[in-house]
């Protein structure tokens, strides 16, 4: 029976290639070539005009001399500790509340999910006339309180605030659905055991349905923690980075400093710092999500 088995994936080999060769190929274009060509660049000193000159590690080591990289390091950090919890929190009460028996729950599921397939442009035009200092709809509601108009997107200490209040409502949608799912996929069984044992609503939703919502929980938590290191387009449209690098985040001053400074080596090797921070961040969580799982 080996004999055979070993003979009939021999002849399926050729066939197997031919069906594959396709993503092999463009794999190999798209996903290896560029990865490995990155690296070469992060060695190098390459402006896209000059020859390529090899200079080793020396712009890993100009990425801790360069203060505006640090900075932009410090506001990506700020960014995530503001976005990710902020955003976990705000997508589990809503899944909770369309979990729970109110009306419309359709008309709301689809309400607050639109915003996350909505194109970024389009929100950065409604979000910036809704901070617009002089005519947008928050400075007018908040006029009605005595606040003075505030400069929302050109201010420093508000301009990254004011971009995470953005993300946070677009990217709830997404992991309310997410969360949705891990809710209905619970047993009742669970919530009819809690009430036996008097569990209150809350009681139930610390102890029976956060610790069984642990893997979507996780899941959704490193999506958005690799998603907010990688944010771009939303500061590009608003604030530039500004003013000054108050919004500027690692991700844009990686395409700042590739096509409008041309220094490809040197964004290569701040490509490479936010891929391993990145990956650290990804495997730490991994270590604790498997620690919650034997301890649930």
């Amino acid at each position: 029976m080996n004999a055979v088995r070993k003979k009939t994936i021999l002849n399926d080999t050729p066939y197997a290639v031919v069906m594959l060769s396709p993503n092999i190929i463009l794999f190999f274009a798209f996903m290896l070539f560029p990865i490995i060509w990155t690296f070469v660049m992060s060695l190098s000193k390459y402006d896209l005009i000059t020859p390529m000159q090899f200079i080793g590690i020396t712009n890993f080591i100009n990425i801790f001399k360069d203060e505006v990289a640090l900075q932009c390091l410090r506001n990506t950090v700020a960014f995530t500790f503001i976005t990710v919890p902020a955003g976990l929190v705000l997508s589990l009460f809503l899944a909770v509340l369309l979990d729970s028996g109110i009306l419309f729950k359709k008309i709301y599921r689809a309400a607050f999910f639109l915003p996350s397939i909505t194109s970024w442009v389009a929100i950065a035009v409604v979000w910036q006339w809704l901070y617009n200092p002089e005519f947008g709809l928050i400075n007018y509601f908040l006029s009605f309180f005595g606040v003075p108009s505030i400069q929302w997107l050109t201010t420093s200490k508000l301009s990254l605030i004011s971009v995470c209040i953005v993300c946070i409502w677009k990217n709830a949608g997404y992991g309310m659905l997410l969360f949705l799912a891990g809710l209905q996929s619970i047993s009742s069984v669970y919530y009819e055991a809690g009430e036996l044992d008097g569990a209150n609503p809350l009681q139930q939703l610390i102890h029976i349905t956060i610790p069984l919502l642990t893997p979507t929980t996780f899941f959704v938590f490193v999506t958005s923690i690799i998603g907010s290191f990688q944010t771009f387009d939303i500061i590009n449209l608003m604030t530039k980075g500004g003013p000054g690098r108050s919004s500027s985040l690692l991700a844009h001053y990686l395409y700042q400093t590739a096509f409008k400074y041309m220094k490809m080596g040197y964004a290569s090797a701040l490509a490479y710092l936010l891929f391993f921070v990145i990956m650290v961040i990804t495997i730490i969580n991994m270590q604790f999500e498997k620690k919650s799982h034997e301890i649930y």
